[in-house]
């Protein structure tokens, strides 16, 4: 754990979600759940944590942290914008709209702006195609964006 220095006050509440779940393999999900909202995201130093505390190697907890898109190894932006690029999304012009929120912000796919603010992901399927093509930002969701309406949506926050 040498790379990030975790905060020793983070780490206390993480053991002591990891107490709350018994210290079970089973509940890797659950605790990595807790140490994102904690965290922010889930570094090396995290999983290694994670991993001594439920007694299972670093490599299945890294497993499940990359299969599972939620989970993010990287920092999120304060507001973390996410553009659905499922069929129905695609097709109705999500790529454009992914394209404009690059532009404007000046990052690329994956990536946070430099002052912390917005971070910028695609994902497969957000579960409203009646909506497509469909953005979140953070927990709110707009539906039927266009391109056009991007930059609106930037200056709500």
């Amino acid at each position: 754990m040498a790379d990030i220095k975790l905060p020793a006050i983070k780490v206390d509440e993480l053991k002591e979600v990891c107490k709350k779940f018994n210290h079970e393999g089973g509940e890797l999900i659950n605790v990595l759940h807790a140490a994102q909202e904690l965290f922010g995201y889930l570094p090396a130093e995290v999983q290694e944590l994670v991993a001594d505390q439920l007694n299972v190697s670093i490599a299945h907890v890294y497993g499940v942290v990359t299969f599972y898109s939620f989970f993010s190894m990287i920092p999120k932006g304060e507001h973390p914008i996410s553009v659905c690029m499922g069929t129905a999304c695609y097709v109705r012009g999500a790529e454009n709209v992914l394209d404009e929120f690059k532009r404007l912000l000046k990052v690329k796919t994956g990536e946070t702006t430099p002052d912390g603010k917005f971070s910028v992901s695609s994902l497969r399927c957000v579960g409203a195609c009646g909506l497509a093509p469909v953005v979140t930002v953070g927990e709110k969701v707009y539906g039927r964006v266009a391109p056009e309406d991007v930059k609106g949506i930037l200056e709500e926050y």
